[in-house]
C-alpha cells in the first residue's frame, strides 16, 4: 500500500480508503471487512452513516483489533439519526448528541477529521462560516481535541472552492471521477445521476473543477474522494455516460492522478470488495489505463485535453510530459504563477524548455493532444 500526505494536516493516509457507507451487515461481516482492510494496509475510514447498527459494527470491529490509533477516521458533523432515518441538519440539539454517539460507538475520544457534513450550496457555506452556532460547536470540538482537523464534504465545486480558500478548512471530501469532472457546478446531487449526468460526457471538462484542483494544490488543502466509481455506474457500460465500462482500477487511477488527491474512499461491503480495490496497488500500467478506454468510448469530450495518463512517455529529452502538463494546467488557473508551483515545476529537472518538438509523444497520445505546442506554452509561462 502506498501512502500520501493529506494536504497540510501532517497525516499520512493510504491511497485506497474505506468508505463505510456500504458496510451494512452483521458484526462478523464488519469484522471480516475491517480485518481485510487492515491486512491490506488501509488506514483511513470515512463514517458519515448515522444509523446505530453500522456505527457500532464498525466501531466494535476496530476495538476488537485494538487498532483505533492506526486509523484516520473521517467523522461527520450534521449527519443525524432521527425517528429511524438519516437527517442532515445544523441544529445543535441533534448535531451534538449525534457526534457524541459516533465517538461512543467507535470507542474513542476523538476523530482525526471532523467533517462539516454535505454542504452543496454556496449560500449555506457562507451562512455556516459567518458565526453560526454550528461552526462555534465545530471550533469548540477542535479546541478540545475531539476533532484534530476540520474538513468539509461537498459535491459542488463552487462550495469546494470556497472551502479550499478558507484557512479554517484543512481538507475536503469531494466527488471525483471522469464523468463528474465534466459536470457543471450544481447544488442538486440528483443531477449527477439523472439525464443531466448522462449528457455530461459530451460537455467537456469544466473550468470549475480544473480551478478547484489547482487551488487545492496551491493552498495545501488535501482531497479525499467519494463517488470514485460514480455509484457503480462507471463499471457498467449500460449505465455509464461514456457508453463503455471502466474497471475499479481504472477509476481509482483517474482519481489518484488529480492534483491534491490523497485517498479514494471505496465502499466495502465484504472482503472481496477490499481485494478488488487493493488490486490497484499491484496493477500493471495497462490495467490502470483509463485513457485508452475513454478514447475508444462512443461518448466523451476529452479530445485535445491532457488527462495526465502518461501515454506520451518516454521523452528522448527525459521530460516528464504528464507532470509538466499538470503543472501547466494548474498554473494557468492563476493570473500570476504561484512561487510554489514554479518551484515544483523547476524541481522536475528536465522542463518544457528542453522539448525539441520531435512530436513522437503526440503519436502515442490517445486524445490527440498537441504536446509540443503545450510544451512551448509551458516554457513561456514558467520561463524555462
Amino acid at each position: 500500500m502506498r501512502y500520501r500526505q493529506l494536504g497540510g494536516t501532517g497525516l499520512e493516509v493510504s491511497e485506497i480508503g474505506f468508505g463505510g457507507e456500504w458496510m451494512d451487515g452483521t458484526p462478523d461481516q464488519a469484522r471480516a471487512v475491517v480485518d481485510a482492510a487492515e491486512d491490506a494496509g488501509i488506514n483511513i475510514l470515512d463514517c458519515w452513516m448515522p444509523d446505530p447498527t453500522r456505527r457500532s459494527n464498525l466501531g466494535d470491529a476496530l476495538a476488537a483489533n485494538g487498532s483505533r490509533e492506526r486509523w484516520v477516521i473521517q467523522g461527520h458533523l450534521g449527519s443525524t439519526w432521527q425517528d429511524g432515518q438519516y437527517v442532515r441538519t445544523r441544529e445543535l440539539a441533534h448535531v451534538r448528541p449525534a457526534f457524541e454517539d459516533l465517538l461512543a460507538r467507535f470507542h474513542t475520544s476523538y476523530v482525526d477529521l471532523g467533517m462539516i457534513h454535505y454542504v452543496d450550496r454556496p449560500a449555506e457555506f457562507e451562512e455556516l462560516m459567518a458565526g453560526s452556532p454550528f461552526m462555534s460547536y465545530v471550533r469548540e470540538l477542535r479546541r478540545a481535541g475531539a476533532i484534530r482537523h476540520v474538513g468539509l464534504s461537498t459535491h459542488n465545486p463552487e462550495v469546494a472552492r470556497l472551502a479550499v480558500l478558507s484557512p479554517e478548512i484543512e481538507m475536503i471530501l469531494f466527488s471525483v471521477n471522469p464523468a463528474f469532472d465534466m459536470m457543471p457546478a450544481t447544488d442538486d446531487l440528483e443531477a449527477y445521476f439523472d439525464e443531466r449526468g448522462e449528457s455530461a460526457a459530451t460537455d467537456g471538462v469544466t473550468p470549475e473543477r480544473a480551478e478547484l484542483y489547482a487551488l487545492a494544490e496551491e493552498t495545501g488543502t488535501g482531497i479525499t474522494v467519494m463517488k470514485g466509481y460514480m455509484g457503480g455506474r462507471l463499471l457498467d457500460a449500460a449505465q455509464s455516460p461514456f457508453g463503455t465500462a471502466l474497471t475499479p482500477v481504472q477509476c481509482l487511477h483517474y482519481a489518484l492522478t488529480r492534483p491534491a488527491v490523497a485517498s479514494v474512499m471505496v465502499g466495502f461491503g465484504e472482503p472481496a470488495h477490499v481485494a478488488e480495490a487493493v488490486a490497484y496497488e499491484t496493477a500493471s500500467d495497462d490495467e490502470r489505463d483509463y485513457a485508452r478506454v475513454l478514447a475508444g468510448a462512443p461518448r466523451h469530450a476529452y479530445v485535445g485535453q491532457c488527462t495526465y495518463c502518461g501515454h506520451c512517455a518516454p521523452c528522448p529529452k527525459g521530460i516528464d510530459i504528464a507532470a509538466v502538463n499538470k503543472f501547466f494546467d494548474l498554473a494557468s488557473a492563476y493570473d500570476e504563477v504561484p512561487d510554489s508551483l514554479r518551484e515544483h515545476y523547476r524541481a522536475l529537472g528536465a522542463t518544457a524548455a528542453d522539448c525539441v518538438a520531435c512530436r513522437a509523444c503526440e503519436g502515442r497520445c490517445p486524445f490527440g493532444v498537441r504536446v509540443a505546442d503545450r510544451m512551448a506554452r509551458a516554457a513561456g509561462l514558467f520561463g524555462c
